[in-house]
């Protein structure tokens, strides 16, 4: 009797792929390497043969707390007709790097979210925190600067799949935020963002997300539930603190859901571990990482995507009240010129080179740290992953063959079978 079996016949959720998050710090990292080593990095994030094979794309609307400073699409105060709005700072290093990754991945999918409406939108009048203004003038110009991104996106010969409202509804930081209300989101949603982009027919859907703090979860059962809103909503966005409730959303609902940001490490509430000077791109992080990508997975999600693809080897946002050096996948030294992949790289890389979007998780029973999945063309990848501090001897049973192995120490192994 092999020590870990898959079991074919029990299919779970379809998956439909991994991917990142562009940001400003990271293409700016990207562009202090030479040609070549720039190429290498792109190939391996997105690559169809030696690479990860990553195939979405998160954008933000405006500055993300990795952008090199404060900005929106639209800053000229109270222009309600968005006059002002433009996406020039975007062709500095967003575009460059969406189209970058794009000649490596034609077909990559691309969305977005903002991180903070304009400032002149909220309450407290500042990118950081407050909320937006609960007014019909200020609702309806927000939803127009939504249509005018993915429209303004489409003149640059990229195509906008998916916008999400809000990046994290339910945190308050020194960064880009804005604080929603579920009754808020719900009714911008429905009278507002849903009818704008449908008259408009940008073609992107609205995903309700991206949901993070405990209390988000609430969005879901208020947008969802409401007459209004819920048909302009395909799908759900959640990541961080909200994993208790993913399938409880898939039953319920039947929408796809996406796990929207991995978890970046060296958290600043952890006084014992975290770092201050740089972001600790560890072996330890990797472990962790697999952890949080194997729990959302088994949670439910459709789809998985990291935070930060590139970061220097400092990785700091800006946050200058907490200052906070955060994880990537791909580190980029700049006084050397050379680029590092990262532990957490290879985790990543272990699951999303093998795993084809259009596959379908499969169950695992027995001993062993795994998943497995079905591809379309009946193929199947499981990955194993052993937390022991010596190689772990193991036999797995995949249809009707048995391999035994050694998974290494603090290691994984990848495996795949051809179709039958």
């Amino acid at each position: 009797m092999p020590d870990l079996r898959v079991d074919a016949s029990a299919k779970l959720q379809r998956w439909d792929g991994f991917g990142g998050t562009f940001n400003e710090a990271g293409w700016v990292a990207l562009a202090s390497l030479p040609r070549g080593e720039r190429e290498r990095a792109l190939g391996l994030l997105f690559g169809p043969r030696d690479g990860a094979r990553f195939t979405y794309g998160r954008l933000p609307i405006g500055a993300s707390d990795f952008a090199l400073d404060r900005y929106t699409l639209s800053e000229r105060a109270d222009d309600y007709q968005l006059e002002s709005f433009s996406i020039e700072r975007d062709r500095l290093r967003l575009i460059p790097y969406v189209r970058a990754a794009l000649a490596v991945n034609p077909r990559l999918r691309l969305w977005a979210s903002p991180w903070t409406p304009p400032a002149w939108m909220k309450e407290n009048r500042s990118t950081d925190g407050g909320r937006l203004r609960d007014e019909p003038k200020v609702l309806a110009s927000y939803a127009a600067y939504f249509a005018r991104f993915i429209e303004a996106y489409r003149a640059e010969g990229l195509r906008i799949e998916a916008v999400q409202p809000q990046n994290e509804p339910g945190y308050e930081q020194t960064y880009p935020t804005c604080l929603w209300t579920p009754e808020l989101m719900t009714r911008f949603i429905g009278s507002y963002l849903g009818p704008t982009l449908a008259e408009r027919q940008v073609g992107a859907e609205i995903w309700l997300g991206t949901l993070s703090a405990p209390e988000d979860v609430k969005h879901v059962d208020s947008a969802l539930g409401d007459a209004a809103a819920a048909p302009f909503i395909k799908g759900i966005g959640v990541q961080w603190n909200t994993m208790s409730a993913v399938a409880g959303f898939a039953s319920k609902y039947g929408l796809p859901v996406m796990q929207t940001e991995h978890r970046c490490g060296n958290y600043p509430w952890r006084k014992e571990s975290f770092n201050a000077t740089r972001a600790p791109n560890d072996h330890a992080y990797a472990e962790e990482s697999w952890t949080l990508i194997a729990s959302w997975i088994r949670s439910g999600v459709n789809a998985y995507l990291a935070w930060n693809m590139v970061l220097d080897t400092v990785g700091m946002n800006m946050d200058d009240k907490r200052p906070w050096p955060q994880n990537a996948l791909l580190v980029v030294d700049r006084d050397a010129h050379s680029l590092l992949v990262t532990p957490a790289y290879h985790v990543f890389r272990h699951l999303s080179q093998f795993v084809e979007p259009g596959a379908f998780r499969l169950e695992t029973s027995g001993e062993g740290d795994a998943l497995a999945f079905e591809n379309p063309d009946g193929s199947i990848a499981t990955v194993i992953h052993n937390p022991a501090d010596a190689p772990r001897p193991l036999s797995l049973g995949v249809r009707d063959a048995t391999l035994r192995l050694d998974v290494p120490a603090h290691g994984w192994a990848t495996l795949t079978w051809p179709k039958p």
